[in-house]
């Protein structure tokens, strides 16, 4: 997967997965931009990579506000005069049946998880299709496709996401790639927060989840990084208004 002088823009890209790609990136040549409202994190990250030998910045952004995400774009073009590759992979969780949500939750959810991914697109694809070439990687999650109990917003979010990535593809098509990656159960701080309150350890939470996914693990941020960046490669110049499900076999789980 050549990424080497690439630029790439990560949104959430100081935790989780979005963490794993940043360092996966960097460490395949790419220069990278690392956007997230975790400001102290975020600087620790650039220095700690930078002095590593990595080209890495770090911008503060909130994705959810459109004057925030653009001036993240400008940065990103102002530092390297251009832009290869994009990947929304911002996201927050919410957990509730419709019934127990109210405006401030929709708002929170759809707002970063959703709104987020129009403005950077708004934004960032221009400047791709200026240069006659790039790739919109949006972050989705099998949760688009599986109504889990308890999930009804974020379930709603991914599902959007997945309709955008298609109607971007073919707005934008002969110049950037849309595509999206879909993880599954991915071992990360996210995921920690969907278990509070349960009366298990999330240590055995977890176990109890890896036994029932076929590949018997949980996945990792550094599974999904490795597929993003195959995914804003030219390797995958074919791949286009999709997304690509790394969930261990989850969704071929019968019910019983």
């Amino acid at each position: 997967m050549e990424l080497k002088n690439k630029v790439i823009l990560v949104t959430g890209g100081t935790s989780g997965i979005g963490e794993a790609c940043t360092r996966h990136f960097a460490a395949l040549g790419a220069k990278v931009v690392a956007a997230s409202n975790q400001q102290d994190r975020g600087q620790a990250l650039e220095v700690e990579l930078s002095e590593a030998g990595h080209e890495v910045r770090f911008v503060f952004a909130d994705v959810a506000q459109e004057a925030s995400v653009k001036a993240m774009v400008d940065f990103t073009l102002s530092t390297y005069d251009r832009l290869d590759g994009v990947h929304c992979n911002a996201g927050v969780w919410g957990k509730g049946k419709v019934t127990e949500f109210d405006e401030a939750i929709w708002e929170k959810i759809m707002n970063v998880n959703v709104k987020s991914v129009f403005w950077t697109a708004k934004h960032a694809i221009p400047a791709m299709e200026a240069a006659g070439k790039g790739v919109f990687l949006v972050t989705t999650s099998v949760a688009a496709f599986i109504g889990f109990p308890a999930h009804a917003l974020y379930c709603a979010s991914k599902g959007a996401l997945e309709s955008l990535i298609r109607c971007l593809a073919t707005d934008h098509a002969g110049k950037v790639r849309v595509v999206g990656i879909c993880p599954g159960t991915i071992d990360t701080p996210m995921l920690a927060a969907t278990c509070e309150g349960w009366d298990k350890p999330v240590e055995e939470l977890y176990a109890e989840v890896a036994k029932k996914i076929p590949v018997r693990r949980l996945g990792q941020p550094s599974d999904i990084a490795k597929t993003a960046a195959f995914l804003l490669s030219d390797d995958s110049e074919y791949i286009n208004a999709t997304s690509l499900i790394l969930d261990g076999g989850t969704m071929a789980l019968p019910p019983w």
